[in-house]
C-alpha cells in the first residue's frame, strides 16, 4: 500500500534548516499494523503528515496504492485523503459545537453522501463502537475514553484503507488505552491498515512490527510475535 524511498524533508527558516527526513525507507503493506516509536524530534509526525497528504516532501518517492503521490497538488491530495485515509489524533479533534453524531458525519457531508446513506454508516459505526447510546451527546459530556472512541467512529465512517493514529491514548488513563487499542486491532482484523506513532512500548505491542526512527531515518524494524 506505501512505498517511500529515498524520502527528504527539511524545514527551513531564516536563522536555521531542519532536516526532518533524510532518505528515509519505508514499506507498509496493505493490512499490516505498523508501530512507529523514537524520540522526539527525530521525525516521527513529520512522517506521519506525509503518509496523510498534509504535507509534501522536498524529493524522494511516495507510492500510494502504486501511485505516485510525492508531487500531487492540494487539490489531488485533499482528494485522496477523503478518500481514503483516516485520521486518530491524541486530542480527539472532535467539535465541541456538533453532538457525537454530528462529529462523525461531517466526514460523509464533505464527500456528498446523500442524508440516508449518512445515517444509515453513521449509526451503523456508532454501534461498532458502542457509543449509539451517546449520539445526542456532546464532546464535553463525555469521558475521555469516549471521546476517542467517537474519533475513531469518524476517522472510520468513510470505510478507509488507511488509518493514521498520532499517539491515540496519549491522553487517556490505562483501562481508556487500552479499550482504543483493542478497537484499532479490531479495525485492523477487518482489514484496515494502520500506522500509529506512539511514545507507548505497551501500545506497540499491539502491532504487527515497530519501525524505529532517528534523525529522520529508520534504524531498526521490530517484528511482534
Amino acid at each position: 500500500m506505501i512505498k517511500i524511498t529515498n524520502l527528504v524533508k527539511v524545514y527551513r527558516t531564516e536563522e536555521m534548516q531542519t532536516t526532518a527526513l533524510n532518505q528515509l525507507n519505508l514499506e507498509v503493506k496493505e493490512g499490516e499494523f505498523v508501530a512507529v516509536m523514537g524520540p522526539s524530534g527525530c521525525g516521527k509526525s513529520t512522517l506521519l503528515n506525509i503518509l496523510g497528504l498534509l504535507d509534501d516532501p522536498d524529493s524522494g518517492s511516495f507510492l500510494f496504492n502504486g501511485i505516485e503521490v510525492a508531487n500531487f497538488n492540494e487539490r489531488q491530495r485533499s482528494s485522496l485523503r477523503k478518500q481514503h485515509i483516516g485520521f486518530v489524533f491524541q486530542s480527539f479533534n472532535l467539535i465541541d459545537e456538533l453532538s457525537v453524531f454530528e462529529n462523525v458525519e461531517l466526514p460523509l457531508i464533505y464527500l456528498g453522501v446523500k442524508e440516508s446513506e449518512r445515517r444509515k454508516r453513521v449509526e451503523e459505526v456508532l454501534d461498532k463502537m458502542q457509543i449509539m447510546h451517546r449520539q445526542k451527546h456532546f464532546p464535553q459530556q463525555l469521558s475521555g475514553g469516549q471521546q476517542q472512541r467517537v474519533a475513531v467512529a469518524r476517522a472510520v465512517v468513510n470505510k478507509p484503507h488507511l488509518i493514521l493514529a498520532d499517539e491515540p491514548t496519549g491522553n487517556l488513563d490505562s483501562s481508556n488505552g487500552n479499550e482504543v487499542m483493542e478497537l484499532l486491532t479490531d479495525l485492523n482484523e477487518q482489514g484496515t491498515t494502520i500506522v500509529m506513532v506512539t511514545h507507548s512500548e505497551h501500545d506497540a505491542r499491539y502491532s504487527h512490527r515497530i519501525v524505529r526512527m532517528l534523525d529522520g531515518q529508520t534504524v531498526l524494524t521490530d517484528i511482534m510475535v
